[in-house]
């Protein structure tokens, strides 16, 4: 019951603070104009994840007062050393002060990336939560020794910063993080592990009180100020689940697929291109759909859908024994292959004379 309380307040206090910050005027309103690079059409205020961050700190402070066992899940449950909760939203708080300064401004990418490098490495460090294991179906646990700690440290800078990349379509990543989320406050719930369950749940309804004013055509953005605190929170509470023994690594990665496997491939092939990563642009594989005409209503429903997908995916893979993962995992990167491989078809088609792109 009380967390039923908690959740509504949070999602109820996001949409109060995403609709002021929509307000003509706001003195924290700080406008998006559309560019070359851009999805949108119209100047659209980019400080939306102000009001997640705001409230969903605010609502998690105030379970740790309010409940009766606020030390066991605030301090993590079943964490090796003393205070991820702490540390987690502390460095949350950081990154989104750092992430609000460069969307006011603009701050040059070594300067963000050093700063999100020392929140991680202080993560780390002082809580040891690391990933000093990785289980393949069949095969069994792939212990990493003493690259434990960089390749945890990778793997948080990574989800920190492929959220940012995703975030360029109306009401896509305020989704993922509904749906994203929501998921792993289930399989927390399941491995009885409070701190996650809570701090999950709060972030999935704030996250859909903000989606209220994000759904095509978006009246405000998440902005840097969103994006990169949510991309934090996702890969510290993956890692600090695969740490505790809630999940193996492959859960998690199936529910926030749609992001990892589109940031990453495009990534690379930017990469391989010799382009400039940190540079916007429209190559990701949803902004290539909304650009071959599909828009961006059914673009996202398509992106949903495919977000569901892999939640359900991930359900089964929890239940089914080891021949039955390898085979999920091969049709899962089978069937994203498929998709981008559509994707550039779609393209291709479009392009040859007497074709259009309707429908």
């Amino acid at each position: 019951m009380a967390l039923f309380a908690f959740g509504s307040l949070v999602f109820f206090l996001t949409w109060w603070a995403t609709g002021r910050l929509c307000t003509p005027g706001s003195r924290l309103s700080l406008l998006d104009y559309p560019n070359a690079r851009s999805l949108h059409e119209v100047p659209t205020p980019r400080t939306g994840g102000l009001a997640i961050v705001a409230s969903v700190t605010f609502v998690v402070v105030l379970a740790a007062l309010c409940e009766v066992p606020a030390k066991e899940w605030w301090l993590g449950g079943g964490s090796t050393l003393s205070t991820p909760g702490p540390w987690i939203q502390g460095m949350t708080l950081l990154l989104a002060l750092v992430s609000f300064w460069d969307d006011r401004g603009g701050l040059p990418v070594t300067l963000r990336l050093g700063i999100q490098l020392v929140a991680v490495v202080a993560l780390v460090s002082v809580t040891g939560m690391t990933l000093s294991s990785i289980d393949l179906p069949s095969v069994g646990a792939v212990r990493l020794g003493i690259a434990a700690v960089p390749v945890t440290v990778l793997f948080v800078l990574w989800m920190t910063n492929l959220y940012n990349f995703m975030d360029g379509m109306d009401g896509f990543a305020g989704g993922m993080t509904v749906i994203g989320f929501g998921a792993i406050a289930y399989f927390a719930w399941k491995g009885q592990h409070a701190f996650i369950f809570t701090l999950s749940l709060v972030i999935s309804m704030g996250a859909a009180g903000f989606l209220l004013y994000n759904l095509p055509p978006a009246r405000i953005f998440m902005g840097d100020v969103g994006s990169i605190p949510l991309g934090f929170l996702s890969g510290a509470l993956i890692v600090l689940g695969v740490h505790d023994g809630v999940f193996d690594i492959w859960i998690p990665l199936l529910v926030f697929s749609p992001f990892v496997l589109d940031a990453t491939v495009t990534v690379l092939r930017r990469v391989f291109r010799g382009e400039r990563i940190w540079e916007a642009h429209r190559t990701h594989y949803y902004q290539r759909l909304v650009l071959y005409g599909w828009g961006h209503r059914k673009t996202l429903g398509v992106e949903y859908a495919l977000m569901v997908l892999c939640v359900v995916a991930a359900l089964l893979y929890q239940s089914m024994t080891d021949t039955g993962r390898v085979a999920l995992l091969a049709i899962w990167l089978l069937g994203f292959a498929g998709l981008a491989v559509g994707v550039g078809l779609m393209e291709r088609r479009a392009m040859r004379p007497g074709c259009t792109n309707e429908g």
